[in-house]
Formats: C-alpha cells, sequence, structure tokens
C-alpha cells in the first residue's frame, strides 16, 4: 500500500480550517486518479519541533495509483501550490503539506544534496503525527528499514508528542 501524510496548521479564505483544506488535497487527489483506500481521522498534533506556531491538524492516507514514486510526489506538491502552500523556512506554519510517507515496502536512500526522494519517509518513526493516524488505518504496517511494528514505533515516541483525534474514533 502506498501511503501519504496530510498535514496544515492555518486556515485559507478558500478553504477554510486545515482539515477543510487537507480533504480538498484528497478530492484533488481523486481527480488526478489517485484512489483513496482509507483516510484516518484528523488529529489535532502538537508542531514539531516545539514552537509557539499553531497546532497542526494531520491525518494519513492510504491510496492506490500507478503512478511512479516520483510522479506521485509531483502531483503532491502541484496540488499543495494550488492549495496555497508557499515554501518558506523549515517547519514553518503551512496551509497544506503532503508527505509521501511509503510506497509499498521501496525503499530509496537519498545520495546526498538536493531535496530528494527518500522512502519510506526519513522521519516518520519519529512523529506521532504519523504514526497515530498511520496505526489507525494500518495496524500491520512495519517499517521496511527496521522491520519495526507501528505499536513498536508508538512506544518510542517521547511523550510531549501529542497527537489527539479531532473526531471519536
Amino acid at each position: 500500500m502506498i501511503y501519504i501524510g496530510l498535514g496544515g496548521n492555518l486556515p485559507t479564505i478558500a478553504y477554510g480550517a486545515p482539515e477543510y483544506t487537507l480533504a480538498t488535497a484528497l478530492q484533488r487527489l481523486g481527480e488526478a486518479g489517485v484512489q483513496i483506500v482509507a483516510r484516518s481521522r484528523w488529529y489535532r498534533t502538537a508542531p514539531v519541533p516545539a514552537s509557539d506556531q499553531p497546532w497542526f491538524i494531520n491525518g494519513v492516507a492510504a491510496v492506490a495509483t500507478a503512478r511512479e514514486p516520483t510522479e506521485l510526489l509531483g502531483l503532491m506538491l502541484e496540488i499543495e501550490r494550488e492549495l496555497g502552500r508557499r515554501r518558506g523556512a523549515r517547519w514553518d506554519a503551512r496551509v497544506v503539506d503532503l508527505d509521501l510517507l511509503a510506497y509499498h515496502d521501496l525503499v530509496l536512500a537519498s545520495s546526498g544534496g538536493g531535496a530528494q526522494l527518500q522512502l519510506p519517509h526519513p522521519r516518520l518513526q519519529e512523529r506521532a503525527f504519523v504514526l497515530r493516524p498511520l496505526a489507525e488505518i494500518a495496524p500491520a504496517w512495519r517499517h521496511p528499514l527496521t522491520g519495526r511494528t507501528i505499536t513498536e514505533l508508538l512506544a518510542a515516541l517521547p511523550p510531549e508528542q501529542v497527537a489527539e483525534p479531532l473526531e471519536p474514533g
């Protein structure tokens, strides 16, 4: 399965609260022929690293597509731009962020320098805002590099990483 992380912490005039922008991003993926197989609930999450910016809304979607990883990532970046994403400093507040978390069990390592696609996402195992929603839709998922289960990865997170579902399960 292919997993995409979605997040944002700034409202927009066009879409409103972040969860509506994220829902629009999923709709745009679907319109481009990417099948949305499952979606987690939306989670309210603390910024990582900790800062005074607004908390984020995050979720994870399982998708199916015939697109290759770089082509899918290109589509995701295009959707971010269409929805108003302006890249600034790393970890800044943003209206939308789409991350390609895992593409089946494919492992792609960066060969250094520049923004290159790495799979699985190089920091997904360190982030409650990814692991909690991923566990909701893929409880049997294992990290393709380490072999660790999602339960093991969640247990290793520091307690200050907060990810609370917006709606009941």
